[in-house]
């Protein structure tokens, strides 16, 4: 009894407190929790807090946030491991390191992003092996469920990286209304390695040698786990990537591993097709397990000679065949990455990419897709017009000289010196190599040998992936890019050059590599209409799977059908080919 009057007496003691609170004859009201910031986001791993750049880009942004743990050490040639969580907040507002990689204009500098020191480490090592992170940018606003864009940077499988101010994704977050991420994956050798001694039996997607292609799912499945977080949709995952990347994103189409993970593909400049798969002559985009395997035993070989423990190639083989696998991975494990890639480029062992190894990517991708078996998903894929015209070393297939009389370095440093707006006396000839002079000579000019060049390289393998998609799907569709609108001389020696749309796509034209020699204030109208009119378009595929929209101003057919981007110095102009 006692008990229970105790009780009533603190009930109406209780009640009294509040009515007093809210006639204001008590204490003040406990203050309200302060808003949550927009650029503080809450991941799987940890709590990251980004950039509030919504009075500038209209975007908040998170860069350098990890998705899976620096494959160093035991983890060097190992499939990607999560990141371990971390407690506190993680500021998130600088790129991470690019992978590690020699140096190309293509890539970065000694500071990660594209500066004057980019002529200065040509062919030498930039980049770190701890690498693996991943940049978001999402429109300033509260909405929700937004379709992803998640995009792999191109470079031939051998450089590239996030921080190329061209792949900012603010301007095409914010016009396509997208979160867009763009992640960093391992290139060259420390990406793609078949290397039967690091081979351990008990994963067939890690045995594959196709670290890069791993990196890049787990990139996905970071989406997937965190898309929501940044307002995205992980049920509306739009994959894209230029050159290597649109390989790579090929690769992924084919790959079982990819199921699920995206749920449309943008493939530009690329393609996965064998030399067994295209017409004589043609330039294959993909290349057997074998070429591969040829390339990893010879850099063991090479490593080996180098140290000092075989004096030729013949002795280095016998010297590998008495090391067990284990002392073999462990041997180059332990060798500086530096070193590596040194060895590889003096050794003209350079090339790189996705390798067929049956498991992670199919022996023929090809003949996969043809057969059904591979993650069907709308396709929008695309070319540059002039494609071969950065690719001038390559003449030398046809038994001429290399395209640029120049070499990468005063390329580089001609182009950042340029002043697109003031009168030059640079000249094609400047440049281009004479046997390619006058550049508009039917056949021996340099437009008619690069356009030759793309005929063999590009189109062979652009009409065999999507024709043979187009047996299996209706939803693919393809554009040409063709704006040439530079100030000359660069009008002709790039004009619609590979990777010339990527500034367009983005909404970013500088600095970087090539904006002084193609961005002119008389050209700048229609750059930007061209430029607006492309971001709407992935933005509508994105978002629909259809690259149609009100203001494209032209009915887009699938492939075979053809939309070509272009512009005058003023205006936008697309048109259509049946």
């Amino acid at each position: 009894m006692i008990k229970s009057t105790s009780m009533r007496l603190g009930w109406v003691v209780g009640a009294a407190f509040v009515l007093l609170a809210a006639c204001g004859g008590g204490s003040d009201p406990t203050p309200a929790a302060p808003a949550p910031l927009p650029e503080v986001r809450q991941t799987t791993y940890g709590t990251v807090k980004g950039s509030n750049d919504a009075s500038t880009s209209g975007t908040y942004a998170w860069k350098g946030i990890p998705y899976a743990q620096a494959p160093v050490g035991p983890l060097r040639w190992k499939a990607p491991v999560a990141p371990a969580a971390w407690n506190g907040m993680r500021q998130t507002t600088a790129f991470g390191h690019a992978c590690l990689q020699n140096g190309r204009i293509y890539g970065p500098g000694t500071n990660n992003t594209y500066d004057a020191t980019i002529a200065t480490t040509l062919n030498t090592p930039v980049g770190n092996e701890d690498c693996l992170t991943l940049n978001v940018w999402r429109p300033a606003s509260d909405t929700t469920g937004l379709p992803v864009i998640v995009f792999v940077y191109g470079g031939s499988n051998i450089s590239g990286y996030t921080a190329d101010p061209v792949y900012d994704g603010a301007a095409l977050a914010r016009s396509a209304n997208a979160v867009v991420v763009t992640l960093n994956y391992r290139v060259g050798v420390l990406g793609f390695m078949n290397l039967p001694q690091l081979k351990t039996g008990t994963n067939s997607a890690e045995d594959s040698g196709n670290f890069a292609l791993l990196d890049i799912v787990q990139g996905l499945k970071f989406v997937q786990q965190n898309a929501s977080a940044f307002g995205g949709n992980a049920g509306n995952v739009t994959l894209m990537g230029q050159s290597a990347g649109a390989i790579n994103v090929w690769a992924l189409m084919a790959s079982p591993l990819g199921a699920g993970l995206f749920h449309k593909a943008v493939p530009l400049s690329g393609g996965i097709s064998l030399a067994s798969n295209l017409p004589l002559g043609s330039i294959p985009t993909l290349n057997p397990a074998s070429t591969y395997l040829a390339q990893s035993n010879g850099l063991l070989a090479r490593l080996v000679i180098a140290d000092g423990l075989a004096a030729d190639l013949l002795a280095a083989q016998a010297w590998i065949a008495t090391q067990s696998s284990t002392q073999i991975a462990d041997y180059l494990r332990g060798k500086a990455g530096g070193t590596i890639l040194t060895t590889v480029l003096v050794n003209g062992l350079t090339g790189s990419g996705p390798i067929p190894d049956g498991n992670v990517l199919p022996t023929d991708p090809i003949a996969a897709m043809a057969a059904g078996l591979y993650n069907k998903v709308p396709v929008l894929a695309g070319n540059t017009g002039e494609e071969g015209k950065l690719f001038a070393p390559f003449l030398t297939l046809f038994g001429g000289p290399p395209g640029f009389k120049i070499n990468d370095a005063d390329r580089f440093n001609l182009m950042a010196a340029f002043n697109p707006d003031a009168p030059t006396l640079l000249t094609e000839g400047d440049i281009i190599d004479a046997a390619y002079l006058p550049s508009n000579t039917p056949v021996t000019g340099w437009s008619a040998r690069t356009a030759q060049l793309a005929a063999a390289f590009m189109a062979p393998s652009r009409d065999n992936v999507l024709d043979t998609l187009k047996a299996q799907q209706a939803d693919v569709w393809y554009y040409q890019f063709d704006w040439a609108q530079q100030p000359a001389p660069w009008n002709t020696v790039y004009g619609a050059a590979h990777a010339f749309d990527l500034p367009f796509l983005f909404g970013n034209f500088g600095p970087s590599v090539f904006s002084n020699a193609t961005n002119s204030s008389a050209n700048q109208p229609g750059r930007l209409a061209l430029s607006a009119r492309m971001m709407a378009t992935l933005g509508s595929f994105a978002r629909t799977g259809n690259p149609n929209h009100a203001t494209l101003g032209a009915t887009w057919q699938p492939w075979p059908g053809q939309l070509h981007f272009d512009a005058s110095l003023t205006d936008a102009q697309i048109s259509t080919v049946p």
